[in-house]
């Protein structure tokens, strides 16, 4: 099927050719060391085969907020090396993204040569996307590829302004998000179910309200559950839970009504006097039986063998948040029970599983079934904007 967007097949010969790959390289670093290479091993595919077909790689990127100055403390020198590493080649460093430094920089380049350009953000043009830095950067290029979904809910220079100025494509990762994005909320296979999990529904409003139209199943964990539960006029004891939101839980219960959609809140819990590892106050209870004293801290036993089967019934799952404090045991059961479920039926072929977010992968990885799920975004941003519906940018932009 095609895609509406150009892929690296669509190339051609680019032999010699100077291609601008935006890349996500901002990463963890550690005592001068990168402490999570992740999303330089998402970078190798795209980055390789520009290189083996004998492209002039050039790598955009941003780290840090430098907020437009130059600021050693923020260069990209400092993830050459660590990149050298993953990519198994040598990695050269450009110390401007643009201008003569870059010229000089390039000049020097042969086919199949990889180079990091500096921090995008030194230019105070990148996050305003300023055409004349846009200019500038198009300038040093003959092709743009965005492969950063990381960062195409910026409209910045690098992730947006480029692919209006140079033949633009979407990378490796970045066409693998996408492909699983469509998948997931785009064309899924129905009967689809989406798990929101977290703290407050004050920051996950628009998901809530995007998703009771686009899913048959809303599974509300965390926190937010107890908002909910508040609103149903369930007693949650002292559970985190936004009372005011009240109104708009019921809102969003009626706009799943007239959607069909069925939204699914635990009927028994975990429950502790305090957050802490292992108190001994913990116990499972009706939802009904928190005592004023207590706090929801988990999903019940009961109710995630009711959301498993709810998802059994499905094809399709869209994951963002945990459902209880799984950072803390014994509150990670109800997560990595239904994660592992999710991750069963997808190595059986039953069910296409997207999940994203920051505490998602963390839970995931926690579960130990990262790797078992369809597609597991490391995009938070933008993977949260995309949940609530909005257009992405740097995607849109590589759709013109």
């Amino acid at each position: 099927m095609a895609k509406p967007f150009k892929t690296l097949d669509d190339m051609g010969d680019i032999s010699g050719k100077c291609v601008l790959v935006r890349e996500d390289l901002n990463v963890p670093m550690q005592d001068g060391s990168v402490s999570d290479d992740t999303r330089l091993r998402a970078a190798m595919p795209t980055i390789l085969e520009l290189a083996d077909r004998g492209a002039k790689v050039l790598i955009l990127a941003h780290f840090g907020r430098p907020k437009g100055q130059k600021n050693p403390e923020y260069s990209l020198s400092k993830i050459t090396r660590p990149l050298t590493a993953v990519l198994g080649r040598d990695v050269q460093f450009i110390p401007d993204c643009c201008g003569q430094a870059a010229v000089d920089g390039i000049a020097v380049m042969r086919p199949g040569d990889i180079s990091i350009l500096e921090n995008t953000r030194f230019h105070a043009g990148e996050e305003k996307n300023d055409p004349a830095l846009v200019e500038a950067m198009a300038a040093i290029g003959d092709y743009y590829v965005n492969d950063a979904f990381s960062a195409a809910h910026r409209a910045h220079a690098s992730t947006e302004g480029l692919a209006h100025k140079l033949p633009a494509f979407a990378g490796r990762s970045m066409e693998k998000e996408l492909d699983a994005l469509q998948a997931a909320l785009g064309e899924p296979v129905k009967p689809v179910a989406a798990v929101v999990g977290g703290a407050k529904v004050s920051t996950k409003l628009d998901v809530l309200n995007n998703l009771v139209a686009k899913v048959d199943h809303l599974i509300i964990g965390g926190g937010m559950a107890n908002t909910f539960l508040h609103a149903r006029g369930v007693d949650v004891g002292k559970s985190l839970c936004e009372k005011d939101l009240a109104d708009t839980a019921e809102a969003i219960f009626d706009k799943a009504e007239a959607a069909g959609c069925t939204i699914h809140l635990p009927y028994d819990v975990v429950v502790a006097k305090e957050f802490a590892a292992n108190p001994p106050s913990v116990r499972t209870c009706n939802v009904h039986e928190v005592a004023a004293d207590e706090m929801i801290l988990d999903v019940g036993p009961a109710a995630v063998e009711a959301l498993g089967d709810a998802i059994k019934n499905c094809r399709t799952l869209v994951w963002n948040g945990p459902l209880g404090a799984f950072e803390i045991a014994p509150f990670d059961k109800a997560t990595v029970a239904l994660a592992k479920t999710a991750a069963a039926l997808t190595k059986e072929g039953q069910l296409t599983s997207v999940a994203g977010g920051g505490d998602t992968v963390a839970a995931l990885n926690h579960a130990g079934v990262a790797a078992d799920f369809t597609f597991v975004s490391t995009a938070g941003g933008a993977f949260l904007e995309w949940m609530e519906g909005k257009e992405l940018p740097g995607v849109k932009a590589l759709m013109a």
